[in-house]
């Protein structure tokens, strides 16, 4: 994966990142994503022929990404699907939500890092091959310290009748929004190909370690 060097910095509402400039952007919205999306990946394969047997399974990873992302709340998706020689394609996204939270009082929750960090669980794996999650603070440079959590996890099917879950890298970064109390900036990044976490680690960190909050 050493191929991502070259960069691409998005800009929304209040926030800038820089992804891979060979990640795709897509659009999240119900009314339009499907369609949307089956026209980014024939295009990709358009310029990309080797690609075609696995248009399907690109599109399909991308509608569930823009979906759950769409659920989540996220202002910006972003996702790599590529083949590097192999059976299975490389799959991994990046989402940027605003989100918050109230106490049974109705106040604002902390959005203190280090106060977020104590609230959030660590999980040890038992036996090898179960799911794990570690919590720890991080510094964003030109934003301050946020809280975060990384391992490979257990994420429920959002609106899956039987709570089934899917197991997945998964990076969580916390970074507490200026000027808005309660609310924080979370960047989420996420990919099911488990025998390349440390890598999707390191990608994910990079990636989150260019936001910036628009002045």
């Amino acid at each position: 994966m050493a191929r991502y060097m070259e960069t691409l910095t998005i800009e929304r509402g209040g926030f800038r990142i820089k992804v891979p400039e060979s990640w795709w952007e897509f659009d999240v919205r119900p009314e339009s994503r499907d369609d949307s999306i089956r026209r980014m990946v024939n295009e990709r394969v358009e310029q990309r022929p080797e690609l075609a047997k696995y248009r399907d399974t690109y599109a399909a990873f991308l509608q569930k990404a823009a979906a759950d992302a769409w659920k989540s709340g996220a202002l910006y998706c972003g996702c790599m699907a590529e083949a590097f020689g192999g059976d299975t394609p490389i799959t991994g996204s990046v989402t940027v939500s605003i989100v918050g939270g109230r106490s049974q009082t109705g106040e604002p929750l902390s959005t203190d890092p280090q106060t977020m960090a104590g609230q959030l669980s660590v999980r040890e794996a038992k036996k090898e091959g179960d799911a794990w999650r570690k919590v720890t603070t991080v510094d964003i440079p030109g934003v301050g310290p946020a809280a975060r959590t990384y391992g490979i996890e257990d994420i429920v099917v959002p609106g899956d009748a039987l709570n089934r879950t899917i197991r997945a890298v998964l990076m969580q970064t916390f970074i507490p929004v200026p000027g808005q109390e309660g609310k924080v900036a979370l960047v989420a990044g996420s990919s099911q190909v488990l025998d390349l976490a440390d890598s999707f680690f390191d990608i994910f960190d990079a990636i989150t370690s260019t936001f910036r909050f628009a002045e």
